[in-house]
Order: structure tokens, then C-alpha cells, then sequence
């Protein structure tokens, strides 16, 4: 209560100093003082208990110990309250979609029409993603009660993690002059403080439980990565949203934006506390301190989200993009000039969630590769170059100024896409990820916690990963993506939103991911196929790939037409031109990765025969020492005895 009570004045004082509540002006519409307050006390309950869902559900499923397959019992107590605190959220997202017309219509709130929500929630982007927010968390209130698995609870916070996201793609975000960087910079803020937030409260509640240390401590752990998550993304946002580095002190957002820092410096110095007193004391047995220091701590951080509303509801210095070039406001960047070699790697396009992937998964492989090391295991050198190499291509063709002319000409998007279907997952796959953390991983010292080997070992012998690994269905998910995202209007549909756009880019990559590992991977887990099947797999692949540049390049329909058509440059060729060299190019490109993977394949298979070769010889070198029958040649002796079987017997007479 003295949380929620702090969240709620500083925000109606921070909406007071940025200047949210500026008087109004005659002859403006104006929603009313109804809506004008409701709408941020709507959005600071939409807030505070979507993060309470968070922490709560990933407390259950990750941080606790389970009851072999189920949670424990606080683990229990946590999916309830993440059930109540998830209804509540999806009712405080469905006001908002009714507040948020108001306020924009300039209308108050009895004269908003059921039509007007209803149109407003599925054509506009900010009502649809607080529709999807309303339906993620009625989702989470219906599944958090469903079981008590433990992969239920995963689920469930898989689910409203997801949730806490489609609100930050529209607003100020979406509407920054650069808003690639401030969109994904802003998705991860949200993400880190849910995360970081909601645990704390997790184990507030739980705070008489037995296994509180050992959950605190895995917290502790988790908080540090948030803490560092929320840091950089917040100064990365601020910094979009400012424009100018004296704008800090000279505007109202500037101050708000400073008593922010300060806040988040005085949460960082309690968890420092915490890691360095508290917590010894809690293993200790004397956990009094832990909670009298993480009440006060989730005070701060209460008051900090109550600044976090009132910041979004302010006006920022930065202002929305002066340019009124529409394709300007599609593209949210300025329109660039013909492509050249300097062009195309420079003018860089920071996406902060991409560069946030890689940035984890170079730094989660170099440590692990450490830990072997230290541990006196060696580790491929050349393993660690492919990895290094796919995850460096992955940055290169989604930051650099490719992924601004990938936006505007189809033939320079579909290099894009080759080389992240095609080169970037074999890259991956031959960093073998999944035999680095097998190996690196520790297990945790409780045997009832699932740490993440345990996690990954469930997730590899699951069903789904078992169908997923098939190598038909890998086939049908890669060709299928092809024809199904470039013949029909999903193309220019995920071209329009930027979660559309990661959407798409995540989907390849995986896609070309799954395939090459049932192909050439060497991790554990792949589905153990003959290599003349994989061999047929890849074939058919290869006629797939050709057969979609060839169709494409004879096609006369422009494909996503309202798309290509709104952005294309005065420099640009005619859209249809462009799309038949980017047709020739997905034709042609597939070419030399193709051969490498056959190449390997072909290797894989010579080195499995020697291998089976190698066995039989033991197998018989051992038989004849021993004096036995070895297993080669009671095969050989079975099918002897077959043939003669079936063999016609001859009639005495007829000799």
C-alpha cells in the first residue's frame, strides 16, 4: 500500500511539473478532466500490476524449487496471485483503450461511441496493441490457473513477458525522429523492469518460505542482468527523446528524465546492499534486513514507474519528426541516397533488441568456452569462429545502412533475407551452441530447481522440438516461409510496424536455423535420420529455393505494391525492375551455400560409414579372439539361411 500510494503522487506531481497538464487552450478539443486524469492513473494500474504478473510468474517457474514435474507450494501461491493481478491488468488495458479514444478525439468520455472503441482497436496501431495487451493478459489469468506444472508456469511467463511489450512500439516511441532505436530501446526498458520489479515483489511475497535464500539469491543474479538491460536502454531512449544534451536541464522532460537516474542509482546501491549484506544474512538465517530493505527498495521502485507514466504522457523536447515527407514518417528516418559500398556499410540502422541478441550470445559462448577451458576441457577453435562469424553477419546486415536500402528496394531486402536464412544459420549451427552449454552448465545445487541445462534438456526432448525436427516439417517451415511471406500480402503487413519487421527477421533466421541443424548440426537432440534421406531433404530444399526465384522472376505483380510503391526513392529503378533483380539474386544466391552443405553432408556421411566400419571391425576382432560369433556374422549366417529357404528344391528324377 505505501508502494502503490508513492507510485500514485509522484505521478500526479510529475505530470504537474512535465507540463502534462497544461491548461487548456479555447477553441481545442478537450477530453474533460475525467479523462485527463484517468488516463495516466489507468496506465500507471496497467503498469504496476503487468509487472506484478511478470515477477510473479517467473518466480514460480524459474526461481523456485518444484515437486518433481509441478511447482512448489509457493510456487502454487504465486500462479493465483499472478491470475488475480493478470485480470486486473486486462481490465485496466480495456479502460485504456476507451480513455485512450477520448483523450485523442478530444471527446469526453460519455460521448465515445461502442463503434468508435471497436474501430479505434482494429485499424489504429496504439488501440490494436492494447487490444493484444488486454487479450495476453486475460490469457495469463485463465492459463495461470489451469495446472501446476512447471512448464505451465514457464508458459505463463513466457506470456506475459510478451504482454508487457506491444504498448511500447506505439506513443513517443513510435514517434521519434529515429524510431527503430527508440521503439527496441524502449521494449527493453519495459522488459528489464518487469523482470527486475515484479521478482522483488515475487519475494516479498514469499518472504516466509524456507527456500527464500536460495531464490534470492538466483534473483539477485537475474536483477544484475536487468539492472544493466534497463540502464543502457533508458540512456539510449533518453537520448532519442531529448535531441540535445542541454535539453536535460533546460526542459521539464529533462528534470523528470534526472529524477529517473537518480532513482535508478538508488536502487542500484540497494542491490549492491543487498548482494553484499543482506543476502549472507538471509543464508544466514536472519532475514529480517532482506525484507526491511527490499520493502523500502520496492517503494523507490514503485515511485520510479509512477515518473516512467507521467514521462510518456509529457512532451519531449525532440518533438515529433518535422519532415512531413510520408515516406519519411513510414520509414521513421530520413530517405537515403543511391546505394553505394560506403553507403551500405555505413549510415548505420541501431536495432537495440537485435544487437541486444548478439551482444548476449557472443558474450554467453565466450564464457562458456572459458569455463571448459578452465575446467581442462578444450573447445574447437574453429567452432568459436563460426559462431563469432554468424553472430558478427546477424549485426552487419540488420544495423548497418543495408538494413536501411533492405526497407526501400526489394533486391537489397532480399540479400538481406538470403543471408539470414541461408549463410548466418550455417554459421550458427556450426558454432555447435547447444554441446557448449550442455557442457559449460552447471546444475544446480538444489536437485528440485530446474536451472537452465535443465531447461534446455526438457526443451530438446519435448514433442514439439521432436516435430519440429523432423526433416519434412523443417523442409515445409523454410520453403513454406518463401512463398508463403512473398506471395501474399504478409510482406507488406510486417513491413509497416517494427515488431512486424523483428518478427520477420527473427522467423527467417530460425527457420534457416532448424533446417541446417537437421542437416549438417552435430549438436545432441537432432533426430537421428539416414544420410541419404538428409541428402534427399537438402536436394529437395535446393529446387524449392530455385523454383521460388524462378517464379518470381517471371511474375509480372508487384509484390506488397502499397508498400514498395508508398517508399520508393526518385533514384530507385522502376519497383517491378528491382523486384526481378531481387528475384535473380534469391535464384543465384543460393548457390554456393548449397554446395558447402552438400559438401558437409557428404563428409558427415563418408565419416559415419568409416565410423560403422570401424565398429564391425572390432566387433569381428573381438569375436575371433574370444571364439564367438560376431554379430556380422550371424547376419550374414541368417540371410544364408534365408536363401536357402526360398531357394526351389530340385526333384530326384529330374536328373
Amino acid at each position: 500500500m505505501v508502494a502503490g500510494a508513492s507510485a500514485v503522487a509522484v505521478l500526479v506531481l510529475a505530470l504537474r511539473a512535465g507540463g502534462a497538464l497544461a491548461a487548456v487552450i479555447p477553441g481545442l478539443p478537450d477530453p474533460g478532466p475525467a479523462t485527463t486524469w484517468a488516463l495516466p492513473v489507468a496506465r500507471l494500474l496497467a503498469d504496476g500490476l503487468a509487472t506484478l504478473t511478470v515477477g510473479m510468474a517467473v518466480t514460480a517457474a524459474f526461481l523456485l524449487p518444484g515437486d518433481r514435474g509441478s511447482v512448489s507450494p509457493h510456487g502454487w501461491l504465486l500462479l493465483r496471485r499472478a491470475s488475480a493481478t493478470a485480470f486486473g491488468w486486462a481490465t485496466a488495458a480495456g479502460a485504456l483503450l476507451v480513455l485512450t479514444v477520448s483523450d485523442l478525439l478530444g471527446v469526453p468520455l460519455g460521448r465515445i461511441g461502442g463503434a468508435t472503441v471497436v474501430s479505434f482497436a482494429t485499424s489504429i496501431a496504439q488501440g490494436q496493441a492494447l487490444l493484444v495487451q488486454a487479450g495476453l493478459a486475460l490469457t495469463v489469468a485463465v492459463v495461470a490457473r489451469a495446472g501446476v506444472s512447471r512448464g505451465l508456469a514457464a508458459v505463463v511467463a513466457a506470456l506475459a513477458l510478451v504482454g508487457v511489450v506491444p504498448p511500447a512500439f506505439t506513443g513517443h516511441a513510435a514517434g521519434a525522429g529515429n524510431h527503430q532505436v527508440a521503439v527496441t530501446s524502449l521494449a527493453l526498458h519495459v522488459l528489464g523492469a518487469a523482470v527486475w520489479v515484479g521478482g522483488l515483489a515475487a519475494l516479498l511475497v514469499i518472504r516466509r518460505s524456507r527456500h527464500l535464500a536460495d531464490a534470492a539469491a538466483r534473483y539477485s543474479r537475474l536483477a544484475l542482468a536487468c539492472f544493466v538491460a534497463v540502464t543502457v536502454s533508458g540512456l539510449t531512449n533518453a537520448a532519442v527523446r531529448l535531441g540535445a544534451v542541454e535539453e536535460l536541464w533546460r526542459s521539464r522532460y529533462g528534470w523528470l528524465l534526472l529524477g529517473k537516474v537518480a532513482a535508478l542509482v538508488v536502487v542500484g546501491v540497494l542491490g549492491a546492499v543487498h548482494r553484499m549484506r543482506t543476502l549472507p544474512a538471509l543464508r544466514a538465517g536472519r532475514g529480517r534486513s532482506f525484507g526491511r530493505l527490499a520493502a523500502g527498495e520496492l517503494v523507490v521502485f514503485a515511485a520510479t514507474v509512477g515518473l516512467s507514466v507521467a514521462l510518456s504522457r509529457s512532451p519531449t523536447p525532440a518533438g515529433e519528426p518535422a519532415d512531413a515527407d510520408p515516406r519519411t514518417e513510414l520509414l521513421g528516418f530520413p530517405m537515403p541516397g543511391p546505394p553505394t559500398a560506403a553507403n551500405l556499410l555505413g549510415q548505420p540502422l541501431p536495432d537495440m533488441v537485435l544487437l541486444t541478441v548478439a551482444v548476449a550470445g557472443i558474450g554467453g559462448y565466450l564464457a562458456g568456452v572459458r569455463r571448459l577451458r578452465r575446467a581442462g576441457h578444450p573447445w574447437s577453435p574453429a567452432r568459436t569462429a563460426r559462431w563469432l562469424a554468424g553472430m558478427l553477419l546477424l549485426v552487419a546486415v540488420t544495423n548497418l545502412g543495408v538494413a536501411r536500402y533492405a526497407t526501400v528496394l526489394f533486391s537489397v531486402h532480399m540479400v538481406q533475407h538470403m543471408v539470414l536464412s541461408m549463410l548466418v544459420p550455417i554459421l550458427l549451427v556450426g558454432g555447435a551452441p547447444v554441446t557448449l552449454a550442455l557442457r559449460a552448465l552447471r546444475r544446480p545445487a538444489d536437485p528440485q530447481v530446474r536451472g537452465a541445462r535443465e531447461w534446455l534438456l526438457l526443451v530438446l526432448h519435448s514433442r514439439v522440438a521432436r516435430l519440429l525436427t523432423h526433416p519434412v516439417v523443417a523442409l515445409v517451415v523454410y520453403s513454406g516461409s518463401l512463398f508463403g511471406l512473398y506471395f501474399s500480402d504478409l510482406l507488406g503487413t510486417l513491413m509497416r510496424s517494427h515488431l512486424g519487421h523483428l518478427a520477420m527477421t527473427g522467423h527467417v533466421v530460425l527457420a534457416g536455423y532448424l533446417l541446417f541443424w537437421v542437416l549438417i548440426g552435430v549438436d545432441p537432440g537432432r533426430p537421428r535420420v539416414p544420410h541419404p534421406i538428409l541428402v534427399l531433404v537438402h536436394l529437395a530444399a535446393m529446387m524449392a529455393h530455385g523454383f521460388f526465384g524462378l517464379v518470381l522472376m517471371q511474375s509480372t505483380t508487384l509484390i506488397a505494391p502499397d508498400w514498395y510503391l508508398a517508399v520508393n526513392p526518385d533514384w530507385a529503378a522502376d519497383p517491378l525492375d528491382d523486384q526481378r533483380l531481387g528475384a535473380g539474386i534469391a535464384w543465384a544466391f543460393g548457390e554456393v551455400p548449397a554446395v558447402v552443405v552438400m559438401v558437409l553432408l557428404v563428409r558427415q556421411w563418408v565419416r559415419a560409414d568409416r565410423r560403422e566400419q570401424a565398429r564391425l571391425d572390432r566387433a569381428a576382432d573381438r569375436a575371433e579372439a574370444t571364439g564367438e560369433t560376431d554379430d556380422l556374422a550371424r547376419l550374414n549366417a541368417s540371410f544364408a539361411a534365408a536363401a536357402r529357404a526360398r531357394a526351389p528344391r530340385r526333384d530326384p528324377d529330374d536328373r
